[in-house]
């Protein structure tokens, strides 16, 4: 996931260009991007361990769906490391989980003056209940609370940040269908809410933020019982920011299209690989290019 926040752009002046940059991961709270086959329900007692690698390239900066002059860019390479423990609760599967997120941001071309950051960013807690859990129609529908615990590295005075000071909350609804023996569709809806920043930026402004919408559908086609590709398209909407109470104009209108596969190398050990990139953006970055992989492993 990614959050970037912006002022309205002028011709003549970079600085008024960026009130602040500030990144999160793919997984972090603006944005709860998941997996293809993520919601689907394992047994109870059974364990996740997960490492996601991305590395995104954003080269174009758009303000109320045009391009901005500046040759900004700005390159991220984030790691998360994710651990999920499955339980019955009440007649019910739950799977309490921890993420870890770290990694580097780089600011490019006109925006290089701002230098990079690297560290720790802000963990994650959360939750999935599982309301409906049919693995023999491959049928599940979950509910998942995310909350973001603002302990990341964060520094008023720099310009990029991997934490945020701030906490969040996020609740995703996830439903997958088999369609086919082979094919299955996969949804997810969420909304985010985001706490304030009262040390934002150089004054130490108090940053605000309307909730922040996300939708997801993707189809999984199983090539053997080993071997998958899938495809989708995310939708994201909302979230604009005010800053010391003044409105920045830079409300999310995000469509992103990913492809990808995954493929168990043995019983208990699945690599996967995505690749994506934004198809319209009205404000903030647009990500040219997006890999991800996740290694995973069941015990």
């Amino acid at each position: 996931m990614k959050c970037f926040f912006f002022a309205k752009p002028t011709r003549n002046s970079l600085r008024t260009l960026v009130v602040a940059l500030g990144f999160t991961s793919a997984t972090t709270t603006h944005a709860i991007d998941i997996d293809p086959g993520d919601y689907t329900a394992l047994p109870a007692g059974t364990n996740l361990a997960m490492l996601y690698y991305q590395y995104a390239t954003n080269d174009r900066l758009y303000a109320n769906g045009e391009r901005a002059p500046e040759n900004a860019g700005l390159d991220t390479n984030i790691g998360i490391f994710r651990y999920v423990h499955f339980m019955e609760v009440g007649g019910y599967i739950v799977d309490p989980q921890i993420l870890l997120p770290f990694g580097q941001v780089e600011a490019k071309g006109d925006l290089a003056p701002l230098g990079s950051t690297s560290g720790i960013a802000d963990p994650i807690l959360a939750a999935t209940v599982w309301l409906v859990n049919d693995p023999e129609n491959n049928h599940y529908l979950g509910i998942t609370p995310f909350l973001q615990v603002p302990v990341g590295s964060y520094d008023n005075k720099r310009a990029l940040n991997l934490g945020e000071n701030r906490w969040a909350f996020s609740l995703q609804t996830g439903y997958i269908r088999g369609l086919t023996e082979t094919l299955a569709l996969d949804l997810a809806a969420d909304v985010t809410l985001h706490g304030k920043n009262s040390d934002f930026g150089a004054e130490s402004a108090d940053l605000k933020q309307d909730p922040l919408y996300q939708f997801q559908g993707y189809l999984r086609h199983n090539l053997t019982q080993t071997w998958d590709v899938r495809g989708g398209l995310s939708y994201t909407y909302g979230g604009e920011t005010k800053v010391d109470g003044q409105r920045q104009d830079d409300k999310t209108e995000t469509l992103s299209a990913t492809i990808g596969t995954g493929y168990f190398i043995t019983p208990t050990v699945q690599v996967l690989a995505n690749y994506g990139q934004d198809l319209s953006v009205e404000n903030g970055f647009r990500e040219e290019h997006r890999v991800n992989l996740r290694l995973l492993k069941v015990f």
